[in-house]
């Protein structure tokens, strides 16, 4: 099923949490807007708030306010995606120039601050105190990802279990709160809410999982990024630590000196190494499992159009191109 299919059940809600992002990211400082508007108009998936809208809706609740929590989920991700790609040293993103690489460093970081903030602003006025401990948590843990995942920089000791936990922390944190937050609303009681937060969570590492084989598999024209930016920035992800654990000495070496040294200087022997280990299928097979457990999450969910999407969504995860 195409992306537009599944979203097809709350597509008027995705138009009106939209509007909403349009409405929020004003600001009297014009920098603020610049950058804003630069990096949230690159466009995107805008997975997150689709399962915050889906997730409500497969509870019987889609309201105005889902629809700002749809648009926080987006905001909380878009500061992320700023203070990534400083961190990161990223200059290519979904097929045009990040927003360091247009308006600096100092701007990117401090526009991802005024994100948060205006995001802890609009789950305030939502008045769910509910809300506030999930989106809270969540944010917590992500930034605790995104240093876990620095202090892995350059290290090609880095387990898959370590790796799986950057990914639960930085990346499926915030699907899972994105899935929870609909039920929320809806006052679902606590076993599809913790079906929806679960849901979330395999889904969100069947996301990660898939992106990283797309970093030594897919195409610029349909990723938006440079093939091997993960290994240029030292980052030691399932298809480099499969080839570790299951490959020749001779190929573990190749890609431990790719990993300290950074750099694409061994991008070709480390792309033989893939292909020999038979790395990139090891990772599909693994993102493909996150999807089955997150589809046997939604048992508890009463058979609906929104709970029809969600199931599609999973397959759509780790069938993706792009």
């Amino acid at each position: 099923m195409s992306i537009e299919s599944i979203r097809s059940p709350v597509a008027s809600d995705l138009m009106a949490v939209d509007a909403v992002i349009r409405a929020r990211l004003h600001s009297e400082v014009v920098l603020v807007r610049q950058v804003a508007e630069y990096i949230i108009s690159a466009g995107g998936k805008r997975l997150r708030p689709l399962l915050v809208l889906l997730s409500g809706g497969a509870c019987g609740h889609v309201s105005p306010a889902l629809h700002e929590l749809a648009a926080v989920v987006e905001f909380i991700h878009t500061a992320t995606l700023l203070h990534d790609d400083v961190v990161d040293g990223s200059d290519m993103r979904r097929g045009r120039s990040t927003a360091n690489a247009q308006f600096g460093n100092p701007a990117s970081v401090l526009v991802g601050d005024f994100l948060y903030s205006r995001a802890f602003q609009m789950m305030v006025a939502v008045g769910n105190m509910r809300v506030m401990e999930v989106l809270a948590e969540a944010t917590n843990v992500i930034a605790e990802g995104e240093v876990l995942q620095l202090m892995n920089v350059g290290d090609p000791d880095v387990t898959e279990a370590a790796y799986l936990d950057v990914i639960r922390f930085k990346t499926a944190k915030l699907f899972e709160a994105a899935g929870r937050l609909g039920a929320v609303l809806a006052g679902a009681p606590a076993e599809v809410e913790e079906a929806l937060a679960a849901y979330g969570t395999h889904l969100g590492t069947a996301f990660q999982l898939i992106d990283d084989v797309l970093d030594y598999s897919g195409d610029l024209a349909q990723t938006g990024k440079n093939l091997g930016d993960d290994l240029a920035e030292g980052k030691a992800t399932l298809p480099l630590i499969h080839v570790l654990q299951r490959g020749t000495s001779a190929q573990a070496d190749v890609v431990r000196h790719a990993i300290e040294e950074g750099g694409l200087g061994d991008f070709e022997p480390v792309m033989q190494a893939i292909r020999d280990t038979g790395a990139i299928a090891y990772a599909r097979a693994a993102a493909q499992a996150e999807a089955k457990l997150a589809t046997d999450a939604l048992g508890p969910l009463e058979h609906s159009r929104h709970r029809e999407s969600l199931l599609h969504l999973a397959s759509f995860a780790v069938s993706r191109s792009q």
